[in-house]
């Protein structure tokens, strides 16, 4: 996209007299004689045909997953290079010191590792547009008394060695006399959670972003209270870079602002965890060691094409994995399959869990198979988990909405936004289907996507020192319910 601009561009402009238009033909003729020599940083990205780009090792950043790498950093930096037509080159460091050094040394052309952008920063190099906005929070272990600022600190606050958590403390400094911190170079900032929620250390500090999904696998981290005021991130440039990249950097963002990619990205890492529930979560963490072990062999077998982990966690949004559950509407078991359903899949006993795990899986998997070819996946799995709940034919009218709205129908972020429309009038009057709980069927993707996210972490850590006890155990007090 960017290449063809690095050629020689002519501008061509009209005079009227005969001497403007014999030096404007002169200035074409010499300067198609001389080599141009001047290179921008864009330039030199494009001729090279390789992008660098620094980070660091993190769920929110950049990690090696089971298949490739993995990150929301990653994939925007991913995005990019592919904006441009270049490769990719990740460099990825333990701390946020040797980030800085590379990009000092030109080493990298930009940094993508959660950086915000403070007066601080601003002043000794150059960002990219902000595409992201967080705060960072004081973390407690729930259960103990909950501090409401500096003051009220009592025990020990460890924090990641660097300045992107070291500057929110020594703002808050100048306020409170005798306020002291301990800094760490040997951990990283989900081993400081783990620690919190674990009743080894009392505090530390987080952003928004790790949190949220930290709280996920550590239900009984608590917020104590904010340190900063929302911050914006962006991508860091050398000081000495010329603009070239950030005007790249713009274009890039204005298109995955205004083509929904930059929502849907954001979605897909954080939109199903922003939203907690302290008792919810200890709950499903309590049945996942209690109840999961006995039917998780039936998950697995029945899976199919489907990660069992996920049919696992439908299971649990349906039944709480109780075979004989039944619903105010009929529906029961294991899956809560309708008679329909389960005469069409062949299941004779809705409450026999392995028949109903069978049939919830073929069903499923059904409706994956009649999602549009086009809509990608994540996209596809939580559409088809949103029928699995309110019926295809109003998934349908769901997506109609959507596009009638000018949204993109193929995105979950846009669809699930339209879903709860079917509850009005307005809307579903027009419908093929009519009147539907749409906001029930966007709640229950985004319960199961969430149940789904502490499986894989519990499956990953299994090997590990159990944490389940302290969490089941934190005594939650009034003011933090």
């Amino acid at each position: 996209m960017f290449k063809s601009q690095i050629n020689c561009l002519v501008k061509k402009n009209v005079f009227k007299t005969g001497m403007g238009l014999l030096v404007l033909s002169l200035a074409i003729l010499t300067s198609s004689c001389r080599p141009y020599t001047h290179k921008t940083g864009l330039s030199e990205i494009l001729e090279s045909g390789v992008l660098k780009v620094g980070s660091i090792y993190g769920r929110t950043t950049y990690y090696n997953g089971p298949i490739t790498q993995e990150g929301f950093e990653f994939e925007l930096v991913s995005g990019f290079a592919e904006f441009l037509g270049v490769k990719l080159e990740v460099y990825p460091f333990y701390s946020y010191a040797e980030l800085i050094e590379q990009l000092d040394a030109k080493q990298v052309d930009l940094l993508a590792a959660n950086i915000t952008m403070t007066n601080a920063r601003r002043h000794q190099y150059k960002f990219g547009p902000a595409y992201q906005t967080l705060n960072f929070e004081l973390v407690y272990q729930k259960g103990e008394d909950r501090p409401r600022d500096i003051s009220e600190l009592d025990g020990d606050l460890v924090i990641i060695a660097n300045d992107i958590y070291r500057e929110p403390l020594q703002t808050k400094a100048v306020t409170y006399e005798n306020f002291k911190w301990q800094e760490t170079t040997d951990k990283d900032i989900e081993e400081l959670l783990e620690q919190v929620a674990n009743g080894e250390l009392d505090y530390t500090i987080a952003d928004s972003n790790i949190l949220a999904v930290a709280r996920r696998r550590y239900p009984n981290l608590g917020i104590g209270f904010s340190i900063t005021e929302p911050l914006k991130l962006g991508w860091m440039l050398n000081k000495d870079t010329d603009d070239s990249l950030r005007a790249a950097l713009l274009e890039y963002f204005g298109d995955m602002q205004a083509t929904g990619k930059l929502a849907t990205l954001e979605d897909r890492y954080f939109g199903h965890v922003r939203s907690f529930d302290f008792v919810d979560t200890r709950a499903f963490v309590r049945a996942a060691k209690s109840k999961l072990p006995k039917y998780r062999e039936m998950f697995e077998a029945y899976a199919g094409n489907l990660d069992w982990r996920l049919l696992a966690a439908m299971a649990y949004q349906e039944s709480h994995w109780d075979p004989d559950a039944v619903s105010p509407t009929g529906v029961r078991g294991m899956m809560m399959l309708t008679r329909g359903t389960a005469k069409d899949m062949g299941v004779t006993d809705r409450t026999d869990a392995q028949q109903s795990i069978s049939g919830g899986a073929r069903y499923f998997a059904n409706l994956l198979r009649r999602i549009p070819a086009r809509i990608q996946v994540p996209d596809r799995e939580w559409m088809a988990l949103a029928a699995y709940n309110v019926g295809l034919g109003h998934l349908e009218d769901a997506r109609r909405i959507t596009q009638r709205l000018g949204y993109n129908p193929d995105l979950w972020i846009d669809v699930k936004k339209h879903l709860p429309l079917l509850r009005q009038k307005k809307y579903y009057k027009t419908t093929r289907f009519g009147y539907a709980r749409g906001d029930e069927a966007v709640n229950y993707v985004e319960n199961i996507r969430r149940y789904y996210d502490s499986l894989l972490w519990l499956e990953e850590n299994k090997d590990t020192p159990e944490l389940e006890d302290i969490i089941l155990n934190a005594e939650v007090k009034e003011s933090l319910e």
